[in-house]
């Protein structure tokens, strides 16, 4: 009966992770849909938001602790454990870069609509599947596709780095739009970094599965 409450706990764990995951999900996704269309309300109630999502984070880590401490598990299921408290923090922080865009979304206040994101609208997608298929990787407990999805963090580099120069080019032809790409690149930087928590909670995915630390985060372009 104590094993099938421990499991069952464990269980509950992984429902909150799957909601911290869904929270930061949207975040980013309402983040970018408000810099594309100059929002400056819902990017306020973006930020206002991040304040659940660091609540939430901060309830499953307790939990985390709390059966850690009471049940002492160990093997497989320590790994589950101290898996989720590093996904935690990762999907903790993908918020905070949403977040953070949604401030540069604030900065951008007197920009001309409509908003002309080019390939960053590219960049987010490829950001927002990285992230659901991190989670799907994590529920399915399948290391194989969690480092394939780290493979994928190559492509969002690319897109970061044909931003910049396009960005850079932008620039020198009209130093009145400095300003402004600017804050599209702080927004390429965050996108950038989205996609590297992915990729650290794949390794986390793996290690859950295998019991072997894998850094799979290394650039091979």
């Amino acid at each position: 009966m104590t094993r099938v409450l421990f499991h069952k706990e464990i269980e509950s764990l992984e429902d909150d992770v799957l909601v911290l995951g869904s929270m930061a999900e949207k975040a980013l996704l309402d983040a970018i849909e408000a810099l594309r269309d100059g929002d400056q309300q819902w990017s306020q109630k973006i930020i206002d938001d991040d304040q659940r999502i660091n609540a939430k984070r901060f309830e499953i880590e307790e939990k985390c602790i709390f059966v850690i401490a009471s049940q002492q598990p160990m093997a497989t299921d320590l790994r589950s454990l101290v898996s989720m408290l590093f996904i935690i923090t990762d999907l903790e922080r993908i918020a905070d870069h949403a977040e953070g865009i949604a401030r540069i979304n604030m900065m951008l206040a007197d920009e001309p609509l409509p908003r002309r994101l080019g390939l960053l609208t590219s960049m987010a997608d490829r950001a927002v599947a990285m992230l659901r298929d991190s989670l799907k990787a994590y529920t399915e407990r399948d290391a194989d596709e969690a480092r394939r999805i780290c493979e994928a963090d190559d492509e969002v580099d690319r897109l970061q780095d044909r931003i910049y120069e396009e960005v850079t080019k932008s620039m020198i032809a009209d130093p009145s739009t400095i300003e402004r790409n600017t804050y599209l690149l702080w927004t390429s930087h965050n996108l950038e970094r989205i996609a590297d928590r992915c990729t650290n909670i794949c390794e986390r995915v793996i290690y859950m599965v295998t019991g072997e630390m894998e850094e799979i985060n290394v650039s091979s372009y």
